[in-house]
């Protein structure tokens, strides 16, 4: 439901603002330094998070949706994290024509462990919520997603008006 415009949703509004380009820089930055640790293309991170998430293998097609780059660029990154040791190609057995990449689950599984000596302070961040106030966050999160999945189409049209 839409508010009311007053002083004080205005002040909410422009302190939201300034707010959500520092998290967004802090997130971005906290990407850069897990993927220098990792000695990886902040890119590359993300796409391993996303085919954490993936049910199977997937084709590198696949990739370039979940990750907005071209087919080409998205070859390159699978590239990267096969020689990484991340990532194997494999035919499909289905359908020899098609490239399966699929996550090797040992280095997967030491990304894991990373990740977790890394959430610990989240997960303390976080016990300072209600339940309400974390479904809360859960609906903003989901609700970003989306919204940042229409403005990159928008960005990538050129349709800014």
């Amino acid at each position: 439901m839409p508010q009311k415009n007053s002083a004080r949703r205005d002040g909410l509004m422009s302190e939201l603002y300034d707010e959500s380009r520092r998290y967004m820089a802090a997130y971005a930055l906290f990407n850069q330094a897990v993927a220098d640790h990792l000695r990886l293309h902040p890119t590359d991170v993300q796409c391993l998070n996303l085919l954490s998430l993936e049910p199977g293998p997937v084709t590198t097609g696949r990739i370039a949706e979940l990750t907005g780059l071209t087919t080409g660029s998205a070859t390159r990154l699978v590239d990267r994290l096969e020689r990484a040791g991340y990532l194997t190609r494999e035919r499909d057995s289905e359908d020899r024509r098609r490239v399966l990449v699929t996550v090797v689950p040992e280095r997967m599984a030491e990304l894991g462990a990373f990740w977790r000596r890394l959430n610990g302070a989240w997960g303390t961040m976080f016990d300072a919520y209600s339940d309400a106030e974390v479904a809360l966050l859960i609906a903003h999160m989901k609700r970003t997603v989306e919204l940042s999945a229409t403005q990159v189409e928008r960005l990538r049209t050129g349709d800014l008006d």
